[in-house]
């Protein structure tokens, strides 16, 4: 290709919304640009890298023995309903309406579709293990879509799903998908981890793991053990629960309200009454699933909104609004206790373990003090509801500490279980005759997140650095001076020469101050740059290896040799 019909230009500067190093570097590098917030135009350059993460997906999900297939993007509403899935997306589901005023939603995803294609497709064991993959655009109405590519509206995802007899089948299906999927990202040059992880909205009945490339700008932290391989999302993570204490609360005297006018914080018991925030018991009301209930931690713990709503079963919880405290607990945040509360009470382990505490009385302006859980509230709900913290014992082997970091998540796997196909009847009749569910697992990868994970991980003070596997081009050849026809002639025949070899192969043949096309080489990222000056008149040039900045003047047949071998 040359640089003088390459669509797109570079930026000397990057637009001010552009606030993380990928989303910066991809539009200064012309590799995209943005029609509207959260959607994105691929350039040529940036399509070219897009294609070869696209290969490399497949090339893994058939070696994998899973079967590409393109489902359509406009999914008919009643499938969404028919999943009870409708309601559970809520905003983030696009959707329209045709002439006839069918409703139609465009895919987020594709579970119920594939569902559907199966059940019309299998009905016996005979037909069974399959799995199916697509790499396909997908749409979510993003409340707030930023980070460029990171957080978009519109989207290209590769998602494969598995039809099994049963576990044991899914068990080795999520295995495989599990090796393809740390190929992938090793083939991609990412530093990543798999962890554990929630399922969210797409549910699972299963195993599920996370695969987070780590960085700085990562929306979700990463807990990860010190000694052994624990490694989850901080809002899976779980918390060492080390041997319970024996508590002796015979002889302990009955709770006493004290007077706190105007205290209703944590922070404000610490500072005025010098009470340690360890001390204290937290209780937070919460509404979800149909129901309003307590949630307990320490004053120096955190609920961990995720563990709770997986605990009571429900799609989504949230804290309950002023005039809902006050109808439940009588009194508005701040003194809202669990002594003599009328509502379910979910005590997180570490309260259960104390002694007594100090709570909040049910009364304006009052706390109580010498509370003892069991005693007097309710324990019938114990369980791990707070958010880990970092320091903390690791809950898998109790030796290490959690240490934490910040992941960009580029892929999912899920153990679905029968969640889609017995809502959709997708069923098998087995070698007895008799009709099962399919046992279903599910796998995505953010393939267009994926091409800015690996920017963000990839990249100098000057610009880009492609890993090899990924480049729009193996060499750029950086022409000096076109006005020197020695230099010219010398270029085209490198050019021509390592086309033939079938090298993938940019020539800069613009007429620019070499100082431009420096600056743009490196900005673009391409591994390899050899530049054809002064040097030429004596077959030389000067070969420049971007991953590792070295730069040695060499003969232009050995500049071949080592461009066709990858050499640095």
């Amino acid at each position: 290709m040359r640089q003088s019909n390459l669509l797109g230009t570079t930026l000397r500067e990057a637009p001010a919304e552009a606030e993380t190093i990928n989303h910066q570097l991809l539009l200064r590098a012309g590799y995209i640009r943005q029609l509207a917030a959260g959607i994105y135009t691929y350039l040529p350059l940036g399509r070219r890298v897009l294609r070869k993460l696209e290969n490399i997906v497949r090339e893994e999900m058939d070696a994998a023995g899973a079967q590409e297939i393109l489902m359509p993007s406009m999914q008919p509403a009643e499938l969404w309903k028919e999943s009870e899935r409708y309601g559970i997306y809520g905003k983030e589901l696009m959707k329209l309406s045709d002439r006839h005023e069918r409703e139609f939603v465009l895919g987020p995803t594709h579970e119920e579709v594939v569902t559907s294609l199966i059940r019309g497709e299998i009905s016996s064991y005979r037909k069974l293990p399959v799995t199916v993959y697509q790499i396909q655009t997908k749409f979510r109405d993003e409340r707030r879509p930023r980070s460029g590519l990171m957080r978009g509206r519109e989207f290209l995802m590769k998602d494969a799903y598995s039809f099994d007899t049963g576990w044991e089948g899914l068990d080795e299906t999520y295995a495989r998908m599990h090796e393809a999927y740390r190929q992938i990202f090793e083939r991609c040059g990412l530093a990543y981890r798999a962890v554990q992880a929630d399922a969210g909205a797409i549910g699972a009945e299963g195993e599920t793991r996370e695969f987070m490339a780590l960085s700085g700008i990562g929306e979700d932290t990463v807990a990860v053990c010190s000694v052994c391989g624990y490694a989850a999302n901080l809002e899976l993570a779980e918390v060492y629960a080390g041997e319970d204490a024996v508590r002796d609360i015979s002889n302990l005297p009955a709770a006493e309200k004290f007077h706190t006018p105007g205290i209703r914080t944590i922070a404000q018991l610490e500072q005025e009454l010098h009470i340690a925030p360890e001390q204290v018991i937290k209780t937070l009301i919460y509404e979800g699933g149909g129901k309003t209930f307590a949630v307990l931690v320490r004053g120096d713990h955190e609920v961990n909104e995720v563990k709770v709503r997986n605990y009571i079963g429900a799609s989504g919880i949230a804290l309950a609004g002023y005039e809902a405290v006050q109808a439940q607990a009588g009194v508005g945040s701040g003194y809202v206790g669990p002594v003599g509360l009328s509502l379910a009470v979910l005590a997180d382990r570490a309260v259960a373990a104390m002694t007594q505490g100090i709570t909040g009385a049910g009364e304006r302006d009052y706390h109580l003090s010498g509370v003892v859980p069991g005693r007097d509230f309710s324990l019938a709900h114990v369980a791990d509801f707070r958010t880990a913290a970092e320091g903390e014992t690791c809950p898998s082997c109790g030796q290490g500490v959690l240490h934490f970091h910040q992941g960009i998540e580029i892929g999912h796997i899920f153990k679905l279980g029968t969640k889609y196909s017995e809502k959709l009847g997708a069923s098998f009749l087995d070698a007895a005759g008799r009709s099962k569910p399919i046992i279903m697992g599910c796998y995505g990868i953010g393939i267009s997140r994926l091409l800015a994970a690996v920017a963000e991980q990839h990249y100098d003070e000057q610009g880009l650095i492609w890993p090899a596997a990924l480049a729009p081009y193996k060499v750029h050849i950086l022409l000096m001076s076109t006005k020197d026809e020695v230099q010219k002639a010398a270029a085209e025949a490198l050019y021509e020469q390592l086309a033939k070899l079938g090298i993938e192969v940019l020539l800069d043949d613009r007429d620019e101050r070499a100082g431009v096309k420096f600056k743009d080489s490196s900005l673009l990222g391409i591994p390899v740059a050899i530049v054809v000056g002064k040097a030429a008149a004596l077959h030389q040039v000067e070969y420049v290896d971007r991953r590792c900045s070295s730069k040695e003047v060499i003969g232009i047949a050995e500049a071949v040799s080592r461009a066709a071998s990858g050499q640095s």
